[in-house]
C-alpha cells in the first residue's frame, strides 16, 4: 500500500530517517492515506528500520500491531539488532544471487565462444573477439549476443 500510495513510514524509513515509529494509525497525520488504510487493515501501529545495505539497495523492516502504543524503546533497541541482522542477511543472498549470475554468464559466453570455435576454426581469443565486436556494433550486451547464438546458431546481424 505504500509503493502505491508513495507515502508511509517504511518510505521514510528508507529515505528519510533510520527509524519510524507510529504510536497510533487513528491519529497519524504524516501519511493520512496510508494511516486510514492500515486503520482499515487491523494495524493501529508500527514500527520502520531502515536496512543498511551495500549499493543503491536501500530497504526497511517494517513490524506492525493491532494495539496502539505497541512499541517503546525497547523494541526499537531489539528491531534495531533484527535489522541489522536481516541487513547482513540480504547482503549475503544478493551477493549470492550476482555470484551465480555471473557463472550462469560466464559458462552462456563459453558456449558461444565454443560454437564459434567449432563452426569457423577460431582460438578461444578470437571466438571472443567476434562476440565483443557484435556487441559493440549492435549495442547489446556481450552476454545477450552469446545467448542468442546459442539459442539459434546464428551470429547476430550487426547491422
Amino acid at each position: 500500500m505504500q509503493e502505491r500510495l508513495q507515502e508511509g513510514p517504511c518510505l521514510d524509513a528508507v529515505w528519510e530517517e533510520e527509524t519510524v515509529r507510529v504510536e497510533d494509525m487513528r491519529t497519524e497525520t504524516r501519511w493520512p492515506r496510508f494511516a486510514a488504510g492500515a486503520v482499515e487493515l487491523g494495524a493501529l501501529s508500527s514500527l520502520s528500520f531502515q536496512l543498511f545495505v551495500e549499493g543503491d539497495g536501500l530497504g526497511a523492516l517494517n513490524l506492525y500491531a493491532r494495539e496502539p502504543h505497541a512499541f517503546g524503546e525497547e523494541s526499537e533497541d531489539v528491531g534495531l539488532v533484527l535489522a541489522a541482522h536481516a541487513a547482513v542477511a540480504l547482503a549475503g543472498a544478493q551477493q549470492e544471487q550476482n555470484l551465480r549470475r555471473a557463472v550462469g554468464n560466464r559458462d552462456l559466453i563459453g558456449q558461444a565462444k565454443g560454437i564459434l570455435m567449432e563452426r569457423y576454426r577460431l582460438t578461444a581469443d578470437q571466438a571472443f573477439q567476434v562476440l565483443a565486436r557484435v556487441s559493440q556494433q549492435t549495442n547489446r550486451k556481450l552476454v545477450d549476443v552469446a545467448e542468442e547464438l546459442t539459442q539459434t546458431g546464428a551470429v547476430p546481424d550487426a547491422g
